[in-house]
């Protein structure tokens, strides 16, 4: 999984060094966690994850360590919003991605979709709201997969049926969390204050 991983163009988002839960734990060993995480990732890809989710639920402080260990652009330790945005933290600029667990495949786990028929209808109805509201406003839409879930020759028929249905819009950018990211500081950039 890691050569693959290595040799391709995924997204990378550490999602902590063990199966933990973040805000059960004190400050030193957290910020311990957040660094092997990253160190872990990279010395098993060759890649640095850009990003920071944590399992559960994150600490009071999982932001301020995340940002100041200073290898993650982004967190999305975030339900709060669809779009990213700035935050400071310790009084530097931290780019935040807010996660959904709206469009995840953990919903084949918890119930709510048993098919894929019913999973990639839930998607593409959602893009269309999505893609029409973008008219007017910025939209992101975000869909949670994990290989052990959506891996599933029956589950990913529905993420197949969900790409063929984009594949001839000119008005769709399909890519990962960091190009959003880096797209959003660019186009973005923080203002203090703001």
């Amino acid at each position: 999984m890691a050569q693959a991983i290595a040799e391709s163009e995924w997204d990378i988002c550490a999602h902590g060094w063990r199966w933990i839960e973040h805000y059960k734990l004190d400050p030193e060993t957290e910020t311990d966690h957040i660094a092997k995480a990253h160190a872990s990732i990279l010395a098993s890809t060759g890649k640095a994850p850009q990003g920071w989710y944590c399992r559960y639920a994150p600490s009071e402080r999982t932001r301020e360590l995340v940002a100041g260990h200073g290898g993650y652009l982004y967190d999305s330790d975030a339900y709060n919003d669809d779009l990213p945005y700035w935050t400071e933290v310790a009084g530097k600029a931290h780019l935040v991605m807010p996660y959904t667990m709206v469009n995840n495949d953990a919903k084949f786990l918890a119930g709510d979709v048993f098919s894929s028929k019913d999973f990639s209808d839930f998607l593409i109805d959602g893009f269309e709201v999505l893609a029409a509201e973008a008219d007017r406003v910025p939209r992101m839409m975000s869909i949670g997969l994990h290989s052990r879930i959506i891996g599933h020759p029956g589950r990913v028929a529905a993420l197949v049926r969900f790409l063929d249905h984009l594949k001839d819009r000119d008005d769709v950018w399909i890519c990962r969390r960091e190009d959003i990211a880096r797209h959003w500081m660019a186009e973005q950039p923080f203002r203090a204050g703001a």
